[in-house]
């Protein structure tokens, strides 16, 4: 990290602002501004062009939208253009290879494992400013080759002071420690079970951020829904996701690049980060009852779409829901070692269904801890995780994972990396992750991504 000054307002700045309100990006890629707002570094391993930029602003938002350092094209008087993009090719298996599930109502369903090679996962960013060095833009190209899926999205910030920053675009709803700028700097290239089941997605919105006093940062968000990946305007509805996160680095006033888990850098001096972050939506199942839903951000604690039919009770299908989250988080790094910690808080309610359902309330508790250290320094990390959920079906779904991390080029910028996972129940699942619905038993996954 470096440090910039505190920026001032001109004198026609009311009127700047006025129009400027909902210009923004969340901390995203930062060209040449000032000095001396933000905390000193204390790792040992200073900034480099293959770690991450000393461009971008302190990132408590979305790592999914802060580019790499990349390589500038573009330079001039009246604005930049850079270009930086990220890749995943990664082996997966999940075992068993055939196996089924009995849900909370006691129906046998089967699980779909998974055994694939795949280029899973590509961003490239076009990003930089124009008319002032504070107005920032991001343009993502994204690509899930796992599931065919392929998007382009944006979103804009200006930047009034370290106090105060304005954005608009495609954002997190603020719910667990990953959606908050770490990624891809996490032990493994995909989130862990209880952070992945609890957690809200990405949808387009508007929010503010800034340092509330140094080294403590706010973020609040209001977005569209819960998660708008398979959700369009056609069948949204009109309510909409509130969300805030309150981030605290009381030692160092810093956790390295990102803010991600590994102490690649080497911290000297102990760095901490604590978290508080709550969000509420109001969600529904974004298509007609005779059709699947399209919410899918969503899971019972046995692994089912609340939205499907049949979900909660038989011959009932659920409408709409509320969805109320609470986590507390808190990390620490020192000379090569780190760990972090977070609890989670869900809570759905308010349900309108097509019938009589046997519960008002539905709500799971969890945590996860993770470790690491670096057994050879800036070169191969070796951790640990446990993650658990404390549900209302008592099926008490838990993970054990470990893994390796080799970074040939002694930076952030290229890994390799090993992973097992031993799930039992597991209430999560996608194609996007490590997991799938209902599987008990264990995955292992081979992995190389870069960020440039």
């Amino acid at each position: 990290m470096i440090s910039s000054p505190m920026f001032r307002l001109p004198s026609r700045a009311a009127a700047l602002l006025a129009a400027l309100l909902l210009l923004a990006s969340p901390h995203a890629v930062r060209a040449q501004d000032e000095a001396d707002t933000q905390p000193v570094d204390t790792t040992t391993a200073k900034a480099t062009p293959t770690q991450y930029s000393p461009d971008t602003y302190p990132n408590t938002t979305a790592g999914e939208l802060t580019p790499g350092r990349g390589f500038d094209l573009v330079k001039t008087k009246k604005g930049s253009l850079n270009v930086s993009f990220y890749g995943l090719f990664r082996w997966i298996n999940q075992m068993p290879g055939q196996q089924t599930f009995t849900d909370h109502l006691g129906r046998v369903r089967d699980v779909k494992e998974r055994n694939d090679l795949n280029w899973h996962r590509t961003f490239v960013w076009l990003s930089g400013w124009f008319w002032r060095p504070e107005f920032r833009y991001t343009i993502s190209l994204w690509s899930l080759g796992t599931t065919q899926q392929a998007l382009i999205f944006g979103n804009l910030q200006y930047r009034v002071a370290p106090q105060l920053n304005f954005g608009v675009g495609i954002g997190p709803n603020m719910t667990a420690r990953s959606t908050q700028g770490s990624w891809p700097y996490w032990a493994a290239t995909d989130r862990q079970m209880a952070e992945e089941f609890f957690r809200g997605g990405f949808s387009s919105g508007a929010w503010v951020s800034g340092q509330v006093v140094p080294r403590l940062n706010y973020i609040a968000s209001v977005n569209t829904n819960l998660s708008q990946l398979g959700t369009t305007a056609t069948n949204d509805t009109r309510d909409v996701a509130t969300s805030a996160s309150l981030i605290w680095f009381p030692t160092t006033g810093e956790f390295g690049p990102r803010g991600g888990l590994g102490d690649l850098e080497v911290h000297e001096k102990l760095a901490t980060r604590f978290g508080v972050s709550a969000c509420h939506a109001r969600e529904s199942r974004y298509a007609p009852l005779n059709q699947p839903p399209n919410m899918t951000q969503i899971r019972l604690s046995d692994g089912v779409n609340p939205f499907e039919a049949d979900a909660l009770a038989p011959g009932v299908t659920v409408e709409t829901l509320d969805y109320d989250y609470v986590s507390a988080d808190a990390g620490a790094k020192l000379k090569g070692f780190s760990f972090q910690a977070e609890a989670y808080y869900r809570k759905l309610s308010n349900f309108r269904a097509r019938g009589p359902l046997p519960l008002n309330v539905n709500q799971d508790q969890g945590f996860m801890v993770q470790a690491m250290q670096m057994v050879v320094p800036r070169t191969l990390a070796l951790y640990a995780t446990y993650g658990y959920v404390n549900d209302d079906f008592h099926r008490f779904p838990y993970e054990i994972s470990a893994g390796a991390d080799i970074y040939p080029t002694k930076s952030r910028v290229w890994r390799l990396n090993a992973h097992y996972i031993n799930v039992f129940r597991c209430p999560t699942g996608s194609n996007f992750g490590y997991y799938t619905a209902g599987q008990s038993g264990n995955t292992v996954s081979l992995g190389t991504d870069i960020l440039l």
